[in-house]
């Protein structure tokens, strides 16, 4: 069993400040192939699973009945940075199925993304339920509400059928029994599902391999996203990076509190990460970090190495350390 070395340190001068204790499971061909730490330690999975929660509403026929495309279905799977163009859509697919932003059962917070951030600043107008990063993936589940005759309202809650459809893809693609699968409330509000990073890891190289082997669904989820990159995260936003300099080759879907899955499709393979401590300026790190151990990465384009050795700096813009993988 291969061992990776994912921990990040972050230097002030010649010392060492702080430590981030990072696990990892890697399932290539539906093997277990290589570990960092704890490969079965269990977390929520937060925004990781989005890629699964969208798969109910297609197979069942409702997303073509609405008549959405790509640009839908690569928000319904996105963290998005709050941008105009991120904004307008989820909008968009409100109206598509006759309903509105209050609709929406997540609650509003600043935009993710710098750009974001300064428009809405710059704008002087309110935050909205539209901003929230997973207002695709809701706007993608009131839809499924709607298409099947279901109460839209309380569909964000653990027992509504929306959110059991979802867990219930969760269960199959990980291959976790219904009975195994920890379930609690997500920060968006909706089902988050709890499982061990080797189930995490599993489900997303079953869906690379099902990508490589041209099934329908995970095909045309992959298509969006590649089509799409800056809807998935946004301007200068890890995931939307990772998929631009990999030409579509790798897609990483971000979860809150240090938790990152990704897919390698032509390799049959994908890893989820886990920073013990939650920590975002870790998270990134560790991910290029287990591509460039993979030999995924052969060689590293500048915007991505940017991410596994970045200088600290001070207020005055000096550069007193760095942020690197052990």
């Amino acid at each position: 069993m291969r061992q990776l070395t994912l921990d990040v340190e972050v230097t002030r001068g010649d010392a060492v400040e702080s430590r981030h204790r990072v696990h990892a499971a890697v399932v290539e061909g539906e093997q277990l192939v290589a570990t960092a730490r704890d490969p079965q330690l269990v977390s929520p999975w937060r925004s990781c699973a989005k890629p699964f929660q969208v798969m109910p509403l297609i197979h069942s026929g409702g997303f073509d009945q609405i008549g959405w495309g790509d640009e839908e279905l690569a928000l319904a799977c996105a963290s998005h940075g709050a941008e105009p163009e991120h904004l307008a859509i989820a909008a968009k697919m409100l109206a598509s199925i006759g309903l509105e932003e209050g609709d929406l059962a997540c609650g509003p917070h600043e935009p993710l993304s710098v750009r974001g951030a300064k428009l809405w600043r710059e704008s002087g107008g309110p935050l909205t339920r539209l901003h929230n990063n997973c207002s695709g993936k809701h706007a993608a589940m009131l839809a499924r509400a709607v298409t099947m005759g279901w109460p839209t309202h309380g569909y964000q809650r653990i027992e509504h059928q929306v959110q059991r459809a979802c867990i219930g893809e969760v269960s199959c693609w990980s291959g976790t029994p219904l009975d195994d699968l920890g379930v609690a409330v997500d920060g968006c509000s909706c089902a988050v599902m709890i499982l061990p990073l080797d189930r995490m890891a599993m489900a997303y190289a079953r869906f690379g391999a099902a990508v490589a082997s041209g099934e329908a669904v995970p095909s045309r989820i992959a298509r969006a996203i590649r089509a799409h990159p800056h809807l998935v995260g946004g301007t200068e936003r890890f995931d939307t990076v990772l998929l631009q300099e990999t030409q579509g080759r790798v897609f990483a879907k971000v979860g809150a509190e240090g938790v990152h899955t990704v897919m390698v499709p032509e390799r049959k393979l994908g890893f989820a990460i886990k920073v013990e401590d939650g920590a975002l300026r870790a998270q990134h790190a560790a991910v290029v970090a287990a591509l460039q151990q993979l030999e995924v990465l052969a060689d590293l384009p500048s915007r991505l190495a940017e991410y596994v050795r970045k200088p600290i700096r001070n207020t005055r813009g000096e550069t007193v350390g760095e942020l690197r993988v052990e």
